[in-house]
């Protein structure tokens, strides 16, 4: 980033290094944030908007952003005590996931470093940075936030070391846990610090997780009912137990009035408070008003770009939170199923910042969300949301007390398009495109062909995006996913406004592979009904267990969560890969083991859908281009040639 580009002061960003600090003219700080990931001013990194809701709160306040762990522990030390806690997370992903693929293989990359360059973050980053901080300052109390902190909150399996681990609190000796998205606790906490309430007296806060000594009393709340999990030890011994903890978990962390958890882990008792109520939108637009750069810190000017920055630099986003509850995704565990929406006041006055930026060529690159078409839905009657326990409002039918209204979505790209600086705003999240299906959202109040023109004739990028994941209904059931009868009826949707605008825009269909449910033969199913359709699949992924997903329980305990009972999942390398494969049926190197393997289930009718046409069109392709060769001047003269020799 040049100064060309970038004019602003660094003091514009909140401080990363001891010089910006004495520019402030601070000889202290309030809190430090260590993070996983690079800084980058933006409302859709994490660190950045902890440090501004900070700030906002009047503090000093500092960021070490992947910090060496290798070394001395300079970068842990040159800032010296907080006056108040150490903040600390692994950043915008688990680190986990960040390092390794589904196979388990390292990653070579790292999206959230400039340059793309992977190396500058520990595995497990939560535990790895509260324990030096806990070595290097036993008194300071350190609170931990983001996803990873999040999603481990309580006892979870651990893919990458394919055992159970206790909460992240008993794994690293943190004092506190801010889950889900932090806003409302951790300003709760700074208005308390402020007053001089002890840390340690913090006990009660909504949307947090404390450690309590287990002979201690846990400290009452009249409006709070308690549940009592499983103990950590009782899931290692019993998967059954692991298992029977997670209905629980996810329907306590998804409740209006929802119960205090509690969980028995070695000498301690673990209580994870009740969340706070989906923030309003007075509270989430100011969260994404606050006075962000929306660029990278300056540091980075000649380390190359940050990938992740890059993709969303032009973008908006919306909405939190998402009402799907699919079986193999965390967004319901960290952000909730209960969609918190900006105003089109906030939004728009985004977008206007958007095309003030540096390089900004017109383009929006994502008016979206974590669903992009979730934007202002919720329930009617709010008291019936309130008794509510259903892990998802849209399966296994959308639910009637559901507002699924496209209109507020509408009005907002449209008036997104007026702006004299936009000229093309598109959407780049992927969509629910079972909320559009009329035999599916039979709630149709005329606004979801309304969105579809809208969405298909000025804000597709050229092809879209959706997820079917699957086409069995038998996984899609334990997927939380509708029929692929309604992806049908949404390609037939999709296709005939195209044609009727003369556009060629392909629907780019997401698969996934090995999820609990799945057998090989669902998965040649697949093939073989994505391949009739005309698709030849390029998004797909094995399934990666990841904490706090029905998913990952049923792998690892071979039970689902809501009934106890068995269900298969693809556990070794071998069926792993062996489901992944027909994915590549169109690769002439597959070909035979998808033939074995289809003989060897009693399929042989996918032979010939699979690989026979592959195999025919392939003998045309070289008898035409024989015919071809024979027939060039060149063939013709050595035929010539080779007869007048015979002739002599």
């Amino acid at each position: 980033m040049s100064e060309k580009t970038n004019p602003r002061p660094v003091t514009d960003w909140l401080p990363i290094t001891k010089k910006e600090v004495e520019l402030r003219g601070w000889d202290e700080l309030d809190v430090i944030i260590i993070s996983g990931d690079a800084y980058v001013d933006h409302p859709a990194f994490g660190n950045a908007v902890v440090g501004r809701i900070l700030e906002s709160e009047g503090l000093r306040v500092a960021i070490v952003p992947q910090p060496n762990w290798k070394d001395d522990l300079r970068d842990f030390k040159k800032f010296g005590k907080p006056r108040l806690f150490f903040g600390v997370s692994s950043g915008c992903m688990d680190t986990m996931i960040n390092h390794y693929t589904a196979s388990k293989r390292r990653r070579s990359t790292d999206a959230y470093t400039p340059g793309g360059n992977a190396g500058f973050r520990p595995d497990y980053a939560v535990e790895t940075y509260t324990k030096i901080l806990k070595k290097l300052y036993p008194d300071v109390p350190v609170l931990l936030g983001g996803i990873e902190a999040s999603l481990r909150r309580v006892t979870h399996y651990d893919y990458w070391a394919d055992k159970l681990f206790p909460n992240i609190l008993e794994l690293s000796g943190a004092d506190m846990l801010v889950y889900g998205m932090g806003e409302m606790p951790l300003r709760e906490i700074v208005r308390l610090l402020q007053k001089g309430v002890p840390f340690a007296s913090l006990k009660t806060i909504p949307q947090t997780a404390i450690q309590v000594l287990r002979n201690d009393p846990l400290p009452k709340i009249k409006i709070w009912e308690d549940l009592k999990l499983h103990s950590h030890e009782k899931c290692l011994r019993d998967k059954k137990a692991y298992a029977a903890n997670f209905k629980h978990i996810e329907q306590e962390s998804n409740k209006v009035n929802a119960r205090r958890l509690t969980q028995a882990v070695g000498d301690h008792n673990l209580m994870i408070n009740p969340p706070y109520p989906p923030m309003t939108e007075a509270e989430i637009d100011a969260s994404f008003d606050l006075d962000y750069t929306r660029m990278p810190h300056p540091k980075y000017s000649k380390r190359g770009a940050i990938p992740a920055y890059e993709m969303i630099r032009f973008s908006v986003n919306m909405h939190r939170g998402c009402f799907g509850g699919c079986s193999f995704c965390t967004i319901s565990a960290h952000q909730g199923k209960f969609v918190a929406s900006r105003s089109e006041k906030s939004i728009l006055k985004e977008v206007d910042q958007i095309t003030k930026m540096p390089d900004f060529k017109g383009y929006i690159s994502d008016l979206g969300g974590p669903s992009a078409n979730m934007y202002k839905m919720k329930g009617i009657d709010q008291s019936i949301c309130d008794r509510c326990v259903a892990p998802s409002c849209i399966h296994p039918v959308v639910c009637s007390n559901l507002d699924t209204s496209h209109k507020p979505l509408t009005d907002i790209y449209r008036k997104v398009d007026e702006h004299p600086d936009v000229k093309k705003a598109f959407v780049g999240s992927g969509i629910r495109y079972d909320l559009l299906v009329d035999d599916y959202n039979k709630k149709n109040d005329g606004s979801l062909d309304e969105y579809m023109e809208q969405l298909v004739t000025r804000h597709v990028c050229g092809r879209l995006k959706v997820a079917p994941e699957h086409t069995s209904d038998e996984t899609l059931k334990v997927m939380r996913k509708p029929s692929f009868k309604h992806f049908h009826a949404f390609k037939s949707k999709y296709d005939a406004i195209n044609k009727k605008h003369g556009l060629a825009q392909p629907l780019i269909p997401y698969f996934i592979s090995s999820h609990p449910g799945s057998t090989e033969e669902e998965m040649a199913n697949l093939a073989a009904e994505t391949k009739s359709m005309g698709f030849k699949l390029e998004q797909v992924q094995d399934f990666t267990p990841t904490p706090m997903t029905v998913g990952t329980v049923i792998y690892y305990s071979g039970l689902h969560p809501y009934t106890l009972r068995p269900v298969y999942a693809a556990t070794s390398k071998k069926e792993k890969q062996n489901q992944h494969l027909f994915f590549f049926w169109h690769k002439n190197e597959n070909h035979q083991t998808i033939r074995d393997k289809l003989k060897s289930m009693g399929r042989e009718d996918l032979i010939d859908k699979l690989i026979g046409e592959r195999k025919k069109q392939f003998k045309r392709d070289f008898i035409k281009k024989r015919r071809k060769n024979n027939a060039s001047p060149n063939r013709r003269s050595n035929r010539g040639s080779r007869r007048q020799n015979k002739r002599k």
